[in-house]
């Protein structure tokens, strides 16, 4: 039974994987089909549809470049390098994923404390969530230079800049899930623990934090994708040295396809690893207690 569920689920993928890798192929070669002719075959004479589609599968900088061509860039920026140079991805990746961690705590922490106060105060929940709301209209790209000036003005450089971007769009989703989940206990449990003469400290470990825990994690994988998104974008204004958003920014600066597109390959397996591990820290909080 779980081999055939396991067969349900590997077809549809696996085929539209194939039809994906096809699709591109095709459109690698018409986009580079032009730069492919005038460069290379046309001083050569006369050529064949074959020589055509060999040769934009192997330029050096294609306008789209193909999957083996990332694949032979990932593994050689990966393995062909030493771990502490600038060409190896894995550093980039490091110092990407230490910035994104890092707002992402600072944002758990802040979305918290905001869904706190907002669900304990009714003043400060008419005062505080228009403007939570109205704060995500701001584009990160608008709002990315302004926070680095400041903080570079105050002598606040490095990661915490960085920190503070990702920080910015991971604390709507934590407030907005729970807010919902601290007032997802039904009355009559309130009652009963109220007859319990629990005070708002107890209510709230005991009930009110419990019963959050399913709207909040669901919202920490949609926060730490976007501080993923918000650092590397804080990253391409500062002309860091390291950091995924820094090898983009070097990669469009030469005019290397290739290397933009192992980085943006590296980011999206980034964004897959943490949002790995925060599944593995709600199984352990929240599966577990289901099980139980």
């Amino acid at each position: 039974m779980s081999q055939n569920r396991f067969q349900q689920h590997l077809v549809p993928v696996a085929t539209l994987l194939a039809v994906g890798l096809v699709l591109w192929y095709l459109l690698a070669i018409w986009l580079n089909a032009a730069g492919v002719i005038e460069r290379v075959l046309a001083p050569q004479g006369a050529w064949s549809w074959q020589e055509l589609v060999a040769a934009t599968f192997s330029m050096q900088r294609p306008v789209l470049p193909v999957p083996h061509q990332i694949a032979l860039d990932l593994w050689t920026s990966i393995f062909d390098a030493p771990l502490d140079s600038p060409r190896n991805l894995l550093l980039h990746a490091w110092v990407t994923a230490g910035a994104t961690l890092t707002g992402f705590l600072m944002g758990l922490v802040l979305g918290g404390l905001l869904a706190v106060c907002i669900v304990h105060s009714r003043t400060l929940d008419r005062a505080l969530m228009p403007w939570i709301v109205a704060s995500q209209s701001v584009p990160v790209l608008a709002i990315a230079p302004i926070v680095l000036i400041i903080l570079g003005s105050l002598g606040i450089t490095g990661m915490l800049p960085k920190a503070t971007i990702a920080m910015y769009l991971c604390f709507f989703p934590v407030t907005v899930a729970m807010v919902q989940g601290l007032r997802a206990p039904q009355r009559l449990e309130m009652e009963l623990i109220h007859t319990y003469s629990a005070s708002r400290i107890q209510t709230f470990f005991v009930l009110r934090l419990p019963s959050s825990l399913p709207f909040l994690f669901p919202s920490l994988r949609v926060a730490i994708a976007a501080g993923l998104a918000g650092t590397i974008v804080a990253e391409l204004p500062t002309g860091a040295q390291a950091g995924l958003g820094a090898r983009l920014l070097t990669g469009s600066y030469y005019g290397n396809t290739l290397q933009i597109w192992s980085a943006l390959i590296m980011a999206a397996l980034l964004g897959v690893v943490l949002t790995a591990l925060v599944a593995a820290v709600e199984y352990l909080i929240v599966g577990r207690r289901r099980q139980a």
